[in-house]
Formats: C-alpha cells, structure tokens, sequence
C-alpha cells in the first residue's frame, strides 16, 4: 500500500480561523494559505499545525505585506505554485499566464474569489479552495485537503466544508 503525502489548502480566512481547522488539518504535512490572510495570528495558529506556505492577499498589510505575491512547494514529483490573485480558470489574469508559462507547475493554488474551483489549465491543475473566513459574499465557508501518492504520484482531493458564512455584527 503506498503512502501519500497531505496538504491542507486554506484561503481568505481575512483575520479568522474556524476553530475545526485543527482538527481537519491534523494530519496534514502542509499547510498552504493562498492569502487574504488577515491577521499574523492565523499563520500561527496554522504553523501549530503544519509547516505553511504563504502568500500575499490584496488584504494583508502590516507584517503580512511582507510575505511574497508567489510561493512554490515541491512534493514528491509535483511542483506546486500559489498565487492569490489570478483571475479565473478560463481567464487567467496576466501574472498568472507567466507564472505557468516559466515555472511550468503541476498544480496551482489560488484564492480571492471566494469561489470553490478545481479545473484544468494549460496542463496545470488550478484549485481554489473557496474562503474559510466569516468575511466576504460567500454563502458557504471551504477549505480542501490534496494527497500526492508518493509512489505514482497521483494527486487526489476532498473538499472540506465549514458550513455558512456566519455575519459578523460591528
């Protein structure tokens, strides 16, 4: 029986984190978040978890302007990109366009929409988890795990759901 390797995909979590992420995530080996972050506070709560990879969102300031518009992960034979911004699968945006063009990923994971997707682009598998957060006009709160075979290299998903974006009284 082979093994796999498990990443935990989060996005848009803008400054909250879900309580249950810790228990879905346990057994992780990665965490990537795929920006609009929030607040430092979230990556390390994650860190507590797994190792994170981490990019800017359009949201993060303060010490989280620091982190990079890219970030890559290489598991097993499977090159990993992540972006936050990168318009959509049947339209990517610019940057995103390069991105696939020079570095060639096998996977690509996105966020800012808030939009769950999973589809094919130029040979690259674009993943967007959908938003974990209370904040934004998501109806319905996601997060995603994939797992590489370590043998074969197969990449599998599931989805996981948080159930509704609760609104938030100020």
């Amino acid at each position: 029986m082979s093994e796999s390797i498990a990443i935990g995909l989060i996005s848009d979590t803008h400054s909250w984190l879900d309580p249950s992420v810790a228990e879905v995530f346990a057994h992780v080996d990665h965490i990537i978040h795929a920006g609009d972050i929030g607040n430092e506070k979230v990556l390390e709560e994650l860190e507590e978890i797994a190792p994170v990879i981490a990019v800017r969102g359009n949201i993060d300031g303060g010490p989280l302007r620091f982190l990079p518009l890219e970030a890559f992960l290489e598991v097993h034979d499977k090159r990993i990109a992540v972006r936050h911004i990168a318009g959509n699968p049947k339209r990517p945006n610019k940057a995103t366009r390069d991105l696939i063009a020079r570095e060639r990923p096998d996977i690509l994971i996105v966020g800012h929409s808030h939009i769950p997707v999973v589809a094919k682009v130029h040979g690259t598998l674009w993943i967007n988890p959908g938003a974990a957060g209370r904040e934004g006009f998501h109806d319905e709160r996601f997060a995603a795990r994939i797992y590489v075979d370590t043998e074969s290299g197969e990449v599998t998903m599931d989805r996981v759901h948080f159930g509704p974006r609760i609104q938030i009284m100020h």
